[in-house]
């Protein structure tokens, strides 16, 4: 018996690993990769990278780290990544508590022993008084539902669980479905390989440069590294971003030369801040319309061929209500005389056959494929467990209308059970995914301190606290264009799935202070008792 098992071995797992060992707790961590990574083991397409910047997507926890580690680029490659992770699991010699190739089946609680019982799909069983779910929001891949695509005779690739040992498409007609954030990155890599690419576009997508450059010694000095933290801590988006008087003004109000010049200026800084410009960008739909426009003429301006561009073009929902995509050369390939944009918008896929894709009744002829198609976001690595709380209440049962959780940490009925920066209801995927995951597993270890040091063995969210959460985190996502989107933020990715806007909307800084509160008034909205 355990004192905490932990599900998942990326970056929460690994580090409420290093935080529960630190409090003296028994911790067995399961995961079902054959290494630590998470989502940087499986997500190993070609042209893979975070799109948050390196150094502040490291840990901040450990100075040692700090001394240890160099990043090489702005934007970190996965390779580069999983490197990353596999140092800090030997710097804390961490594997020994993790027990890989194993995947999770189920988990039960047993309310007379105030414990929860581990299923693994091998079989075996594992009790503790605590489980955290540390299994990622972007984790459960999302198999598309495209007629006759089991019909293929080619290699099929997906994107979230690429080969290991790469694949080489040198001289080969190849298509991808999906211009996500994954196709974004990965077809300008395939274009420099492929005799053929068709790119296959059901929705073009909002698009900013990353502006990736080699880092320098400069970059990873402490008092830097320290200013850039404690600005990403003060930034809605958890990234290091200084706001000027400028972006605190609505862009609605300003000059349309001091406008565009704070767009030009965000452009070539590249990345995600692109939505940190203005206080209105996210709340306005006059000014989301003009970013929309900038963001527009850019496109012109890179796609030589003006129809191509017109289809690049993003139509229908806010920018920013769809996940933001950073690219590297990704308008530039279609420049290219090997590329070709497939717009589904005009002619949908009828169905892919075993020697290509037919659209507009005609056959394109492929030899591999590649599904840059998504995941179940948030949910669905939960929901894929069957795990039963009080009364043999599933979590699918209780979530049966949307997701409902207690600060995204937290479900009513379910005790002792945590969810680390993956839960519906947290700032998890509109934030620095790092950030929000210390933030998580700091305020989760500290609760399990509070629970033993006041002599409790079990605590849970109140359903009243919850629904009250629940509510608020609507309230919230509802004064913004977010939910106006059909977006995996609301599920709209997968069939059936409740549409609810997930996410917290609320910003980093406001929701650590809700966080903090709650603590600080022992841990208000849950019900605890003794053991």
């Amino acid at each position: 018996m355990f004192d905490v098992v932990v599900v998942g071995a990326g970056f929460s797992g690994l580090y409420l690993l290093h935080r529960l060992r630190e409090q003296g707790l028994s911790v067995r961590v399961l995961e079902a990769a054959d290494g630590v990574g998470g989502t940087w083991y499986w997500n190993r397409y070609p042209g893979a990278r975070c799109d948050v910047d390196a150094v502040e997507y490291g840990f901040s926890f450990s100075p040692e780290l700090d001394r240890t580690w160099r990043w090489d680029e702005r934007y970190a490659t996965q390779e580069r990544i999983l490197e990353y992770l596999d140092h800090v699991a030997d710097t804390y010699d961490l594997r020994r508590d993790i027990t890989f190739g194993t995947r999770v089946a189920g988990a039960t609680w047993d309310e007379g022993a105030a414990r929860w019982t581990v299923r693994t799909e091998g079989g075996d069983e594992l009790t503790a008084r605590f489980v955290v779910m540390a299994t990622g929001c972007l984790s459960k891949p999302k198999k598309p539902d495209i007629p006759g695509i089991e019909s293929f005779a080619g290699p099929t690739y997906f994107t979230s669980t690429w080969p290991h040992e790469g694949v080489d498409f040198t001289g080969r007609r190849v298509a991808v479905i999906g211009t996500g954030s994954s196709g974004v990155q990965a077809i300008p890599r395939i274009a420099e390989q492929a005799a053929r690419l068709h790119v296959f576009q059901r929705t073009a997508n909002f698009i900013v440069p990353a502006g990736n450059h080699e880092l320098t010694e400069d970059d990873h000095d402490p008092d830097t590294l320290a200013a850039r933290r404690a600005s990403g801590m003060a930034c809605p988006l958890g990234l290091a971003f200084e706001f000027t008087e400028t972006n605190l003004k609505n862009a609605v109000d300003l000059p349309e030369a001091e406008r565009t010049a704070e767009f030009e200026r965000l452009w070539n800084r590249g990345g995600l801040p692109m939505m940190l410009g203005f206080a209105d960008l996210l709340v306005d739909e006059r000014a989301n319309r003009m970013v929309a426009e900038f963001i527009a003429e850019k496109i012109r301006r890179r796609v030589h061929d003006p129809e191509v561009a017109a289809a690049l073009i993003p139509s229908g929902f806010p920018v920013g209500a769809k996940r933001l995509c950073v690219d590297i050369d990704y308008y530039e390939a279609f420049n290219r005389d090997n590329v070709k944009l497939v717009d589904l918008r005009a002619t949908p896929i009828e169905r892919v056959t075993p020697a290509g894709i037919q659209v507009g009744g005609t056959e394109i002829p492929v030899d591999d494929l590649v599904l840059a198609t998504g995941f179940d976001a948030l949910t669905g690595a939960l929901t894929a467990i069957d795990i039963r709380g009080k009364d043999g209440l599933r979590l699918t049962e209780a979530w049966e209308h949307g997701p409902r959780t207690y600060l995204g940490l937290c479900v009513a009925g379910f005790p002792n059970l945590f969810a680390v920066a993956a839960g519906p209801g947290s700032p998890g995927v509109l934030s620095n995914m790092r950030v929000s995951i210390e933030q998580h597993v700091d305020w989760i270890t500290d609760c399990v301190r509070y629970v033993d040091e006041q002599g409790m063995g079990r605590i849970e969210a109140t359903e009243q606290a919850q629904d009250q959460w629940v509510e608020h985190v609507r309230e919230v996502g509802d004064t913004t264009l977010f939910p106006r989107a059909n977006s995996w933020y609301v599920g709209a990715n997968v069939p059936g799935k409740p549409r609810v806007f997930m996410p917290y909307i609320g910003g980093v800084p406001v929701y650590r202070e809700e966080c903090a509160e709650v603590a600080a008034k022992g841990y208000a909205g849950f019900h605890l008792t003794p053991a």
